[in-house]
């Protein structure tokens, strides 16, 4: 039974009224009229999207219609929430248990997940721990949530690759009825297109932060366990609902869609100069800076529709990434579209999709009859390519003309330009209608 109501609160109300004063007497308090017994009916009235139970009590005495075992399991979730806001069938004076949420922690590996030969070591080291001893290295969350974790593999995300991301995402897919949020491990280096893609693929209301570490678990000052820590809080908490995928380190919380990797050795790593952070974390407290939101222009693709139920099946197309620079060869276009059977590009274009015109002419002499798309991304950190910088080119009766296959790559940058290239081709969508997925970005 899911609930749906919004309120946060239990309500109690008597089932049997003896017109006695007892209305207000807590639950299990040893005081009680055993001649006029008044039984309570507890209801958790939060909006987990997941089966919550229901226990009738009389008096002291505890009855359910549930095993005595989900019953204990139950009973032992649950912590003291007092009731600021209840309605006046709820006695404020009674101090009401909460259910606490269920996280479920998907390791990965990373560099959270690695040792090094000494406590200087920072770089050079290897992925040697388990999920299970990353979770034993943070403070306890007793009282903050139910904690399960798994381990779905235990590499260095260099080693991530279009398997590894819709084994993730499948994952993911299974967990996210059974759960109230979703905290995964990995390594800072490929951590944003895994963020980018998740945020793409999975249409949900309930946090997936991912967290990760820029120095191993045997390292001065490790950050690892602390950046566990507070992605797990971050999950646990009903504020990081509707914000999609979020990335926790560093005491910073930000947009799994915008953020990249700015610093290949500093801990404070993950930016979003001109969206900026949605967050941050201090003194074991979460700060919102604004109320929940997705990005805007977001794209959702199902991976998983009628005729391809496992997507771990699935083979994305193939596309490319060239990095633009003075003197670019223009045979690695060619090699690139004719050799290794790209099905679309992605360049990394100098400026605000700035690429030579001699090198914009041979893109169109070679593909401008077909809907070959070439999305022109951005080498800088920040700023955008927008439509207006899309190139003209002459046609073969020396006009000049607008070049039909170019795409503007917006704010995305190269990395994550082919992730959403990959999916729009995946869908079927022709060369219009990706164009106008990636005008929203």
């Amino acid at each position: 039974m899911s609930v749906s109501s919004s309120s946060s609160i239990y309500r109690l109300q008597p089932v049997h009224d003896h017109h006695h004063h007892h209305n207000d007497q807590a639950v299990g308090d040893d005081e009680g009229d055993d001649e006029h017994p008044i039984a309570y009916e507890i209801e958790d009235q939060s909006n987990l999207d997941r089966t919550f139970f229901k226990i009738r009590y009389r008096s002291n005495s505890a009855v359910s219609n549930t095993s005595s075992n989900e019953l204990s399991h139950s009973i032992t979730a649950l912590t003291p929430l007092s009731i600021n806001n209840a309605s006046p069938n709820v006695s404020t004076a009674i101090t009401t248990p909460a259910v606490l949420p269920i996280i479920k922690v998907l390791g990965t590996g990373g560099t959270i997940a690695s040792k090094g030969q000494s406590s200087h070591q920072t770089a050079g080291y290897e992925v040697d721990l388990t999920i299970e001893q990353l979770v034993q290295s943070i403070p306890d969350i007793s009282s903050t949530c139910l904690l399960e974790y798994e381990q779905i593999f235990n590499i260095d995300s260099k080693e991530f690759d279009t398997s590894h991301l819709l084994q993730l995402y499948t994952k993911i897919v299974e967990d996210l009825s059974h759960y109230d949020g979703i905290v995964i491990t990995h390594g800072t280096d490929t951590m944003e297109e895994t963020a980018f893609f998740l945020q793409s693929t999975i249409n949900t209301f309930k946090p997936i932060v991912i967290c990760g570490s820029m120095r191993p678990s045997t390292a001065i000052s490790s950050d690892g366990p602390m950046n566990l820590y507070q992605a797990i809080v971050i999950a646990s908490n009903r504020e990081s609902r509707g914000r999609g995928v979020l990335i926790a380190l560093n005491d910073r919380i930000g947009s799994g869609y915008y953020i990249t990797k700015s610093n290949a050795n500093s801990l404070d790593t993950f930016k979003s100069i001109g969206q900026g952070y949605v967050g941050n974390f201090v003194n074991n407290e979460i700060h919102y800076y604004y109320p929940s939101a997705k990005p805007l222009g977001l794209t959702y693709f199902n991976l998983t529709d009628d005729n391809n139920e496992d997507a771990t099946t699935i083979i994305l197309p193939q596309v490319h990434i060239i990095y633009a620079h003075q003197g670019l060869d223009n045979q690695l276009l060619k090699l690139t579209i004719e050799q290794l059977h790209s099905q679309g590009l992605v360049i990394a274009t100098m400026g605000a999709g700035s690429l030579s015109d001699e090198t914009n002419q041979y893109l169109y002499d070679l593909i401008g009859n077909t809907t070959f798309p070439v999305v022109y991304a951005k080498r800088s950190m920040d700023g955008m390519v927008p439509i207006g910088s899309i190139p003209k080119v002459l046609s073969e009766d020396e006009k000049r003309i607008n070049f039909n296959n170019a795409i503007a790559g917006g704010y995305l940058n190269p990395q994550k330009a082919r992730i959403l290239l990959q999916l729009c081709l995946n869908q079927g969508l022709d060369l219009n209608e990706i164009k106008k997925v990636f005008k929203g970005v």
